[in-house]
């Protein structure tokens, strides 16, 4: 089994993707996915929280397929993790039990994984803050897990609404999860970078702004040129 999980493990995203994902964060990605052909802009539901909304992590996907509470699947990808990866589990969205706790976190820590996205409920919240690994989870509940059969380890998965395959760009934050595929980092970062500079130059429009309003001087426009476009063309 252990050679077999071996096998379909992905190779690492290149740091130079890391780093320029990690200037962006989740909802830029999730921009740059705009018009492409990624359901959900690649963005996962809204109902999947960090622990704490100081975590955040950039890494390449490690799946994990379970159903019911049984948390065998994620002990199985766990003991025969490598550093570097994020573990992605479809928990389908079980509330009854905690897929995870302190114990598999801590274990995920030591075994170098940078993070952990479950479509599922943890538990042991605030000894799970202090580990420091950070962990993204759909809810929180005090009853434990069961043990019963191994699911699926690097195997496509739909984790809250979004398919995630071994291999893919995750990146989560206090905004949330967002997954692009690998055939389609490059033209994603790309296209958040030029959102990126959009923004910038929106909030230089802003407080440029503001100290014209501060100052009593002439105002400057501050709607974006989009939303004049837009207006003009109102049936009147």
């Amino acid at each position: 089994m252990t050679d077999h999980i071996d096998s379909l493990y992905p190779d690492l995203l290149p740091d130079h993707y890391l780093q320029r994902a990690e200037r962006l964060g989740a909802a830029l990605l999730c921009d740059g996915m705009r018009g492409l052909d990624i359901p959900q802009e690649g963005c996962m539901s809204s109902a999947i929280r960090p622990l704490d909304n100081r975590m955040q992590v950039v890494g390449t996907a490690v799946t994990v397929a379970t159903a019911n509470g049984d948390n065998f699947p994620i002990h199985m990808a766990t003991y025969t993790g490598r550093p570097g990866f994020v573990m992605v589990i479809d928990g389908q969205g079980y509330s009854e039990r905690a897929y995870i706790g302190e114990l598999i976190i801590g274990a995920a820590k030591a075994v170098g994984f940078k993070g952990i996205i479950i479509d599922g409920c943890s538990r042991d919240l605030l000894a799970c803050i202090e580990l420091g690994l950070p962990v993204f989870s759909t809810g929180l509940t005090p009853r434990g897990p069961v043990k019963k059969d191994p699911g699926k380890v690097n195997a496509p998965i739909v984790c809250c609404g979004v398919r995630v395959n071994p291999g893919d760009l995750v990146v989560a934050d206090a905004d949330g999860v967002a997954v692009v595929p690998r055939d389609q980092i490059e033209q994603v970062l790309t296209n958040a970078e030029e959102k990126q500079q959009y923004e910038t130059q929106r909030k230089k429009d802003i407080s440029s702004y503001e100290k014209a309003f501060a100052g009593g001087g002439p105002l400057p426009n501050l709607a974006p040129q989009w939303v004049v476009d837009m207006l003009e063309r109102r049936p009147r």
